[in-house]
């Protein structure tokens, strides 16, 4: 059966226990080694396991490099977002457990370990937290991400209050809860975390944070001006829709 067409149709791809959605914009230079890392971690458990990458509209061969590695599968999301390259391949998985992770692996991939292991305890999500005690900055964003991103953290609390961090991108679902909370979100850009987490937790289910020791990758390709603000206007956004409730 040709790779390419079993990596569109999740209907003829094996099934697994977890599933790791990678969202990839111009990745190529970083994703060989993220990918070696990622999926040698996974061949040491003992869960089944596959990783999906999520090629949102790349330019500069993002999916052609992914294609040659053998244990990834790779998608494409023609709606620009990271929400939109995460929501697509959430929403593709056939799994048990499915989540995501960023491909600068700024959180270390054994959080999973301990991630499953509170899914498997009935959590709905087990979500990566830079602020969650026992969590470690071993390298911090710069001071204005710091300063946005406490702004930020504040405001979202009021939406899912027992939350210490939203954006952290490193996060784990059952599967079927989180495609129940995936079909009514609306949210493209980085704000799609927090309205995920809200619909999961207003269907009832819990969510467990996970502290992770943290590695700011200055490579990041978050635009602190741009994507900040689209980011702060989404949850406007999301506070209406909440007022209009």
């Amino acid at each position: 059966m040709p790779r390419q067409r079993a990596a569109h149709d999740p209907r003829l791809r094996s099934t697994v226990d977890v599933e790791l959605v990678v969202p990839a914009f111009n990745e190529a230079g970083r994703l060989p080694a993220t990918l070696a890392e990622l999926t040698g971690f996974l061949a040491g458990r003992p869960w089944r396991s596959r990783v999906v990458v999520v090629d949102n509209g790349s330019t500069d061969g993002t999916a052609t490099t992914v294609a040659g590695h053998p244990d990834v599968v790779v998608i494409g999301c023609a709606r620009p977002g990271k929400g939109a390259a995460v929501r697509r391949g959430l929403e593709s998985s056939t799994s048990r457990f499915v989540g995501f992770l960023d491909a600068d692996l700024s959180t270390p991939v054994r959080t999973l370990t301990r991630a499953v292991a509170e899914l498997e305890a009935g959590a709905a999500a087990a979500i990566g937290s830079r602020h969650a005690p026992g969590a470690e900055l071993v390298t911090p964003q710069p001071l204005s991400r710091r300063v946005g991103g406490a702004v930020f953290r504040a405001l979202a609390r009021r939406l899912v209050p027992e939350v210490h961090d939203t954006q952290c991108g490193f996060k784990l679902f059952e599967r079927v809860a989180v495609q129940r909370a995936l079909a009514g979100c609306q949210v493209d850009g980085f704000a799609f975390d927090v309205e995920l987490l809200r619909r999961i937790r207003l269907a009832g289910g819990r969510i467990a944070e996970v502290p992770v020791a943290w590695t700011d990758d200055q490579r990041s390709t978050f635009r602190p001006l741009h994507d900040g603000r689209a980011a702060f206007a989404d949850l406007v956004r999301l506070y209406r829709a909440e007022a209009a409730l």
